[in-house]
C-alpha cells in the first residue's frame, strides 16, 4: 500500500487543479523555448495587459498526501494525534524559516529540511510511533510552513502559476512520504 501512495503522488505530481486567480501588481514573465539547429533559446516575453497569478492545487504534492495524513490521523489513538499536531507545527515553523519566495517562480524550499526536522520531532515526541508522527507532521508542516504561510506574498512574486504542494515543495512532501517508510523499517 505505501508504493501505491507514493507512486500515486508521484505520478499526481504533474496534475494541477486552479483554485483562483489573482492579479498581480508586477509584471509576468513567461518563458518561450525555440529550437533551431539542435540548439534550444529561451525566450523571455511579457506578458501584456493585466497581469494574473493562478493558485493552484497540486494532486501529488497536496491533496493526496493531505488525505493519507487524514486517513493516519483518523486511526491514531488521541495522543498519536496531539503529537503529530504538534510535529505539524515544529516542521512548519521551521519550513517557514528556510523557505524563500522567488520571483517569477514562487515559493522553494530546501528539500531535505522539513523531512529530516519531521523524523527528528516524531522520535522525539514519540519513538514508537514515530512513522505516522514524521508522515503527517512532514507532508502538513511543509505544505503550511511554505505554501500556506507564504500566500500573502505570492502576488508580488509575478509567477505565472503557483502551485501549493507544487514544484518548491513537492521534493518535501515526498521525501517526508519516504523517510517516513524508512522510520518504519528501522
Amino acid at each position: 500500500m505505501i508504493i501505491v501512495i507514493l507512486v500515486a503522488t508521484l505520478l499526481g505530481s504533474f496534475i494541477n487543479i486552479p483554485l483562483v486567480k489573482l492579479k498581480t501588481p508586477v509584471q509576468i514573465v513567461r518563458e518561450e523555448f525555440v529550437d533551431s539547429f539542435g540548439v534550444t533559446y529561451r525566450i523571455p516575453r511579457v506578458q501584456e495587459g493585466c497581469a494574473v497569478t493562478t493558485i493552484a492545487v497540486n494532486v501529488g504534492g497536496a491533496l493526496i498526501p493531505t488525505a493519507v495524513s487524514i486517513y493516519l490521523l483518523g486511526k491514531a489513538p488521541f495522543t498519536i494525534m496531539l503529537y503529530s499536531l504538534v510535529g505539524v507545527a515544529v516542521v512548519a515553523f521551521i519550513t517557514h524559516l528556510v523557505a524563500r519566495p522567488v520571483k517569477g517562480v514562487g515559493v522553494v524550499t530546501p528539500a531535505l529540511i522539513p523531512p529530516i526536522a519531521a523524523a527528528v520531532t516524531a522520535i522525539v515526541l514519540a519513538p514508537g510511533s514515530a512513522i505516522v508522527i514524521a508522515y503527517v507532521s512532514g507532508v502538513l508542516g511543509a505544505l503550511i510552513g511554505a505554501d500556506l504561510l507564504n500566500l500573502p506574498k505570492i502576488p508580488k512574486l509575478g509567477a505565472p502559476v503557483a502551485s501549493i504542494g507544487g514544484a518548491g515543495t513537492f521534493d518535501s512532501v515526498f521525501l517526508s512520504g519516504i523517510i517516513a517508510v524508512v522510520l518504519a523499517a528501522l
